[in-house]
């Protein structure tokens, strides 16, 4: 799209996770490659053109009413996640924890990437950001099974940096390593919002 900037810097994957049965848990395991489709990744739990509204979506919808699935995947970055840890006076914060399914190195402040932003990756698969995963309260279940006593500061510790949730525009398989490439829209203020 013409409207959107190609920007000078990008980033790396560290991470590839993935988890095929949500009835198992939030937590995800790590994986050395993973294969996008239109319905998000291959045999992962979030996967699904559409899915069943859910918290989300309440404000708009009731509990399950079938939408589009604009939250195929969750990308995390590393340095929001190790701002996250010291937050909560952590030594380090594992993505398996967070549901995340990328983690990336080198894009700065990821989480405030704004919606329609592209990350294309050198297979030339492609995301769209749909906007900023807020910090929940199931994530701060998991950060408590695991250190006891630290879960409930996630939500305040992760503020702004829970990263984004985002949908396939372009399939293709993606691998610890391959470079993704920034595309962002316009930044502008919606000034009747703020009446």
């Amino acid at each position: 799209m013409a409207i959107l900037t190609k920007l000078g810097f990008g980033g790396t994957f560290v991470a590839l996770l993935a988890n095929p049965d949500r009835q198992t848990g939030l937590e995800k395991s790590r994986r050395e490659r993973l294969s996008l489709t239109f319905d998000g990744i291959a045999g992962d739990c979030h996967s699904g053109r559409t899915h069943a509204s859910d918290v989300r979506t309440i404000t708009q919808y009731q509990r399950g009413v079938e939408i589009a699935n604009t939250r195929q995947l969750s990308i995390l970055s590393q340095e929001d996640l190790t701002d996250i840890a010291s937050n909560m006076g952590l030594d380090e914060l594992p993505p398996e924890w967070l549901g995340a399914n990328l983690v990336t190195r080198g894009i700065p402040d990821l989480s405030l990437l704004p919606p329609s932003t592209r990350l294309m990756f050198s297979s030339g698969a492609t995301l769209i950001v749909d906007m900023e995963n807020a910090p929940c309260r199931y994530v701060a279940d998991v950060i408590e099974k695991h250190r006891p006593g630290k879960g409930s500061a996630f939500v305040a510790a992760a503020q702004h940096k829970r990263g984004v949730v985002a949908w396939v525009e372009k399939p293709g398989d993606i691998a610890l390593g391959d470079t993704i490439v920034l595309h962002v829209p316009p930044q502008r203020i919606y000034g009747a919002a703020a009446s």
